[in-house]
């Protein structure tokens, strides 16, 4: 695989993003992609890459957990980055 073929153009996560919320019903505001990315980017870069998408594994649980609603999700996130903020390795 190529470093090309890793990365998407913006308009192929855009569409990625409205695949996702047409298959599971979801509305705009139910899928924070940039908001997504800036938490695992922040896990990715103060924990581990591969940390990140348990990171966003567990934010989408959590937020389900809360109620799943856009308040929810986006305080999940919040919470995983912060964690990763204060993350002090073993």
């Amino acid at each position: 695989m190529t470093e090309q073929s890793r990365t998407l153009p913006p308009e192929a996560l855009d569409a990625w993003a409205a695949t996702l919320r047409q298959r599971f019903d979801l509305a705009d505001d139910d899928v924070p992609v940039a908001a997504v990315l800036d938490m695992t980017r922040d896990v990715a870069n103060g924990v581990a890459r591969p940390a990140a998408p348990l990171g966003a594994f567990v934010a989408g649980l959590a937020a389900g957990r809360a109620g799943g609603d856009a308040t929810a999700v986006r305080d999940a996130l919040e919470a995983v980055a912060a964690l990763a903020a204060a993350w002090d390795r073993p």
